[in-house]
């Protein structure tokens, strides 16, 4: 088969990353879970700001700030936010200031979760944080200001929530680029492509670089774990078809091209459930590797179940994206000691 390549040189980017991630095979997980043959993409290893899957949306963010003469980002997330922490990183790399607004989204109060983890880096990367309610837009907050910024003679990039703006999809439309460079190269041929859908950017930047390229976009199977599933599904419908207009115009996504599923979700965003310690006290246990109990720990949940269920048959071959997060872990010290015992 031949594959599309299109042409992503035209939007500035900034080099952020230290080149392609691995896939690497999980052959003691993938026996005694007794199905499917399971890899990883290892989004989590890159060195700057702790790694993690935002950093291919940044470049391109970043890149975008730079362009347009910026001085200073501000961007939003939950407290505990890896977007936030990658986002004051890769500001300090590039010598721009860095602001956070940073929601207590979750109702999760103690020391732990408040202080630690990603916060402790937020702020050893520089970045001032605001601290507001859960109730109150970030975004408002954000763009309130960046206008008081401005008004001080400084040139504010204002970042939204995941870095999932249609520019900052276009890093994992080039991930889904290095996918199938990788499955050519190595002769494994992936059936599925299971990723954490929070913001939704990660799982539309993969569909329409699928469809850019001219393969299936079925093969990615979304987790959502930030909002509810139709919400879920319409935003990334609605992403998926704002990267595309970006690469090409007439390309268009079909209701059939985004394959989610929300049984992982829980009781909501942040919040622990017994599928995820279960999914993330497993992988690390067999295989040594680290998932986060936000994102990733929730959606390696929804592989297992896959597996378990038999819908990932033996045979086939299954990718994961360990999209990072690991600092989050600090935060959830007692639910994971809770579990241990």
């Amino acid at each position: 088969m031949t594959l599309r390549v299109p042409d992503l040189s035209r939007y500035p980017k900034a080099q952020l990353r230290d080149g392609p991630s691995p896939i690497v095979a999980l052959p003691r997980l993938s026996q005694h879970l007794g199905g499917a043959e399971i890899y990883v993409k290892r989004e989590d290893v890159d060195g700057l700001g702790g790694g993690g899957n935002k950093l291919r949306k940044l470049e391109f963010l970043i890149g975008e700030a730079q362009a347009a003469g910026a001085d200073t980002i501000i961007t939003v997330g939950g407290r505990q936010s890896n977007h936030a922490r990658l986002t004051a990183a890769a500001a300090a790399r590039v010598g721009m200031k860095c602001e956070l607004v940073l929601s207590r989204l979750v109702p999760i109060e103690d020391d732990d979760y408040v202080e630690n983890g990603n916060v402790v880096l937020d702020r050893l990367f520089g970045a001032l944080i605001h601290d507001i309610p859960g109730n109150v837009s970030a975004l408002q907050v954000a763009e309130e200001r960046a206008a008081t910024l401005r008004g001080e003679g400084r040139k504010v990039y204002v970042c939204p929530l995941g870095g999932s703006s249609p520019v900052g999809c276009l890093g994992y439309v080039s991930c889904a680029l290095e996918i199938l460079d990788q499955s050519t190269k190595s002769g494994i041929l992936f059936d599925h492509i299971v990723v954490a859908n929070g913001s939704g950017g990660m799982q539309a930047g993969l569909v329409a670089g699928a469809i850019a390229a001219g393969v299936s976009p079925t093969k990615v199977v979304g987790h959502t774990v930030l909002a509810p599933l139709e919400k879920a599904y319409a935003t990334t419908f609605e992403k998926a078809q704002q990267a595309l207009d970006l690469i090409d115009s007439g390309l268009t996504v079909s209701s059939d091209d985004i394959v989610l599923h929300g049984d992982q979700l829980g009781n909501g965003y942040g919040l622990p459930t017994s599928s995820m310690r279960r999914a993330v006290t497993l992988l690390a246990s067999q295989e040594g590797l680290l998932l986060d109990p936000v994102y990733s720990g929730k959606a390696f949940a929804g592989l297992i179940q896959s597996i378990e269920n038999g819908i990932f048959g033996a045979g086939q071959k299954v990718l994961f994206l360990m999209s990072g997060g690991t600092p989050s872990l600090f935060a959830y010290r007692t639910t994971f000691e809770s579990a241990l015992r």
